[in-house]
C-alpha cells in the first residue's frame, strides 16, 4: 500500500498565491456584474470590459481558489467521449459546433497569452483518449470517427508515451496544459488596469432581477447591475431549477516529481478505472510533476483516504516509486444531458445569465462562456448560443433516463437518510480527526473534534435543500451528498450552491 503523506494543497494555489483583493465595503453600480471568479467568471468579465462597459467581479472566496485553483488544468477541446454522445443526441451539427466552440476558447486563451504576455507554464501537447481494454477499442475508433467529423484533426492511435500499453486512442494534437492561476491572476490585473473592479471575500446571497438588476452581499452591500452573470460553477440562485439537471462529483488529485526523461509527453484520460488522468507539469533541474487524477465519486458518500490511496498505488504501480508533494481534490458538475448550461439564467431572464456544468472540462469551457455570454450581452448571437441555452428542451427530454436517475439518487438520500438509522455512540467516542451525524437531543448533528481534540457540532442539514451532509474525514469537510455544497468544521461554507453557513450547535 503506497503512502501518500504530501500537503493537502493544490500545486497551483501554493505556487501561485497571487495578492489579495478588498473585499465589497461600499455599494456600487457598474454595466455588468460578475458572481464568481474562475475561469468563466474572469473570462467573462474580461471580454465584457473590451466592449468598454464597466465590470465588477464578486468572488466569496479567493480569485481562482475553487474549482479553476483544483483542476488538472488540459486546455482542450477532447473531452473523453463527448462526440459520439453529441452525435448521437445532438446530430452532426451539433457536435461540430461544440468543436468549433471549444477550438474557440483554446484560440482566444492563446491571443491573450501572447498580447498579455503572461508566463502560465503555456505548453503546447497531444492530448489522448485511450482504453487498455481490447473490449473498448470499438468505442475508441468510434470517438476518433466522431470528434474527426466534427472538425478535430482526430486520430485512432495505439502508440503512446505512456509506460504501459493502450489497446487504443484517439489522439488531438496542439491542444495546451499550462498553469491556471498564473494565467488568471495576470488576467485579473490586466482587467483592473483597464478599469474593472474585483472584489474578494464577497458573497452574493440575492438576486433581484428588476431593471436594473441588483445583487445583495451577505455584508448588506448591493451591487447594481445592467446585467448580472452567475459563474458560481454550480449556480446559487435556484430559481431555473438548474440544480435538477446538475449532478456534482468529486475527483482526486495526486501529484509527485518525476525525472524529465520518464515523463510522458501529452495529457491523457480513461474512464477505465472509475477515471484515470494524467499530465505533467515543468519543475526545472530535469524533474516535472507528474499530476494523476481519478476515483471520481459523489460528494459525501465516499472513504476518501481509501480512494487516495488506490489512486496512489494504481500511480506508484505503473510508474514506480513516487514521492507525492501535493494531493488535493477537484469539484465538477455533469449535465444531464452532456452539454453545459450557458446562456440565459432562466425562460423569463432579459439581463441574467449562468454558466455551470462543465463537465470536468471548466477551462476550455469557462473561456467558451467568456465568449459567449458577453456575446449575448452585446446583443448578438453565436452559432453555438443554442447549443448551450440552459433553456434547451429537447435534448432534456432525450436524455430523460439521466435526468430521472439524478434525481432518484438526489431524493434517496433527501428521503433515505432522514429514515436510515444515525450513527450510534455518543459524541465522546469522536476522535481526534473523526466526524459523523448524531441525534443530539432533539437535533440531528453534525459533530466533528479536530486534530487539535476541540469538538465542534453543527446542524446536519444543508443549508441549500437540507440534505443530511456526511463527513470527509481526508478533506475535514461536511458534504451534501444531493447537490455538493461543502463547509468546513466551523460551518463556514466551502463550496455551493449553499451560501449560508451551518449552524452551530450546542452538545
Amino acid at each position: 500500500m503506497t503512502e501518500h503523506t504530501g500537503a493537502q494543497t493544490s500545486y497551483w494555489i501554493e505556487t501561485a498565491p497571487g495578492l489579495p483583493r478588498p473585499a465589497l465595503t461600499e455599494d456600487l453600480t457598474v454595466d455588468v456584474a460578475v458572481v464568481g471568479a474562475g475561469m468563466a467568471g474572469l473570462s467573462t468579465a474580461w471580454e465584457v470590459a473590451q466592449s468598454g462597459r464597466s465590470v465588477a467581479v464578486l468572488e466569496a472566496g479567493r480569485l481562482a481558489g475553487a474549482v479553476t485553483g483544483h483542476t488538472t488544468a488540459k486546455l482542450t477541446a477532447l473531452h473523453t467521449l463527448v462526440y459520439q454522445r453529441l452525435r448521437r443526441t445532438r446530430g452532426a451539427e451539433g457536435a461540430r459546433l461544440y468543436a468549433r466552440s471549444q477550438t474557440e476558447a483554446l484560440r482566444r486563451a492563446a491571443e491573450l497569452v501572447e498580447q498579455l504576455g503572461i508566463d502560465c507554464d503555456w505548453e503546447a501537447a497531444p492530448a489522448f483518449t485511450y482504453a487498455t481494454d481490447r473490449d473498448r477499442v470499438p468505442e475508441v475508433r468510434a470517438e476518433a470517427e466522431a470528434a474527426r467529423e466534427a472538425g478535430l484533426p482526430a486520430e485512432f492511435v495505439t502508440d503512446t508515451e505512456l509506460p504501459y500499453p493502450v489497446a487504443g486512442a484517439v489522439r488531438v494534437a496542439d491542444q495546451v496544459q499550462f498553469h491556471p492561476r498564473k494565467y488568471l491572476l495576470a488576467l485579473a490585473d490586466a482587467l483592473e488596469r483597464r478599469g474593472g473592479r474585483i472584489h474578494e471575500h464577497t458573497r452574493v446571497v440575492g438576486l433581484d432581477e428588476s431593471d436594473p438588476c441588483r445583487l445583495r452581499t451577505e455584508t448588506g452591500h448591493t451591487v447594481t447591475a445592467r446585467d448580472v452573470v452567475v459563474a458560481t460553477h454550480y449556480p446559487i440562485f435556484d430559481r431555473a431549477m438548474l440544480f435538477a439537471r446538475l449532478s456534482p462529483r468529486r475527483e482526486l488529485v495526486l501529484a509527485a516529481p518525476i525525472d524529465a526523461s520518464r515523463a510522458p509527453r501529452g495529457m491523457y484520460i480513461t474512464p477505465e478505472e472509475n477515471t484515470r488522468s494524467l499530465r505533467t507539469a515543468p519543475l526545472g533541474d530535469g524533474t516535472r510533476l507528474l499530476i494523476v487524477t481519478g476515483e471520481h465519486f459523489t460528494p459525501g458518500t465516499a472513504d476518501v483516504e481509501e480512494r487516495f490511496t488506490r489512486l496512489a498505488d494504481w500511480a506508484t504501480g505503473h510508474f514506480g516509486p513516487l514521492d507525492f508533494t501535493y494531493r488535493w481534490a477537484t469539484q465538477d458538475n455533469d449535465s444531464t444531458d452532456t452539454v453545459p448550461l450557458v446562456g440565459p439564467l432562466h425562460p423569463a431572464s432579459r439581463h441574467s445569465y449562468v454558466a455551470s456544468g462543465f463537465g470536468g472540462w471548466g477551462l476550455s469551457g469557462g473561456i467558451m462562456a467568456g465568449l459567449l455570454l458577453s456575446a449575448l450581452i452585446d446583443g448578438r448571437k453565436p452559432p453555438w448560443a443554442g447549443l448551450y441555452d440552459p433553456r434547451r428542451l429537447a435534448s432534456v427530454v432525450r436524455e430523460a433516463p439521466a435526468f430521472v436517475k439524478h434525481q432518484a439518487q438526489v431524493a434517496r438520500h433527501f428521503v433515505g437518510d432522514r429514515l436510515a438509522p444515525l450513527a450510534g455512540g455518543s459524541v465522546d467516542d469522536i476522535a481526534p480527526g473523526e466526524g459523523a451525524v448524531l441525534r443530539v437531543g432533539t437535533h440531528v448533528c453534525a459533530v466533528a473534534r479536530d486534530e487539535e481534540g476541540q469538538l465542534r457540532a453543527l446542524s446536519a442539514r444543508c443549508t441549500h435543500l437540507g440534505c443530511l451532509v456526511a463527513f470527509n474525514r481526508a478533506e475535514q469537510a461536511w458534504e451534501c451528498p444531493c447537490h455538493g455544497s461543502r463547509f468546513g468544521l466551523d460551518g463556514r461554507v466551502l463550496q455551493g450552491p449553499a451560501t449560508r453557513p451551518l449552524e452551530r450547535r450546542d452538545v
